[in-house]
């Protein structure tokens, strides 16, 4: 069975893509392997075409990129460095990706609507740090209620039971950067107070 030009050319073209998308994010092969859990020398083989690409391989790298499936198969618009990431409904909250690499600590701004605002609390892996950008935050920290305004932060480790919403009196937009294995940030420079 001989494959149409069209489709042989996009199965030729999926390596270098792959490739450019790396590079341009400025990912090392090493730092991929270790966020899709596929070697590195199968990520070179499968860049340089010597590889052939299946779902298996290229599921796990569309989620390390945080890009859908189909800009790995159709060529992503990466010439533009202005690449802006897609957002995703998530139990109804508007959920957009900011971390633009791989890796453990990710960043994302979350719009949570007022309708979200019954505790739920989980428990998972990680640590997450929060701002409120604007509206009020409910958040239930094991026994502990609070309410959280705009330039207000919160941190937790996330294997505490846990649960943020709306107050229910509109919607929230937060940042969240959390640490899958338990990673924070780190503060290198804090202010000793105002000048007089």
């Amino acid at each position: 069975m001989t494959r149409q030009p069209g489709i042989a050319q996009t199965l030729a073209d999926i390596g270098p893509r792959l490739k450019a998308l790396r590079t341009h994010r400025n990912v090392t092969l090493t730092a991929l392997a270790e966020a899709t859990g596929i070697s590195k020398s199968t990520l070179s083989r499968l860049e340089s075409g010597q590889r052939k690409a299946s779902l298996e391989l290229l599921l796990p790298i569309a989620m390390a990129h945080q890009v859908p499936l189909d800009e790995l198969v159709a060529a992503p618009k990466i010439a533009d460095p202005r690449v802006h990431a897609t957002a995703r409904k998530v139990n109804g909250t508007t959920v957009l990706p900011l971390t633009r690499q791989p890796g453990p600590l990710q960043a994302y701004k979350m719009i949570i609507p007022p309708e979200r605002n019954e505790p739920d609390a989980r428990v998972h892996e990680g640590y997450e740090w929060l701002y409120v950008l604007s509206g009020r935050l409910r958040l239930v920290l094991a026994e502990h209620d609070l309410v959280l305004g705009p330039g207000e932060t919160a941190e937790f480790d996330t294997r505490q039971p846990h649960w943020f919403g709306s107050t229910g009196r509109g919607p929230v937009e937060i940042l969240s950067l959390f640490g899958s294995q338990g990673e924070r940030m780190h503060v290198r420079a804090r202010s000793t107070g105002r000048r007089s």
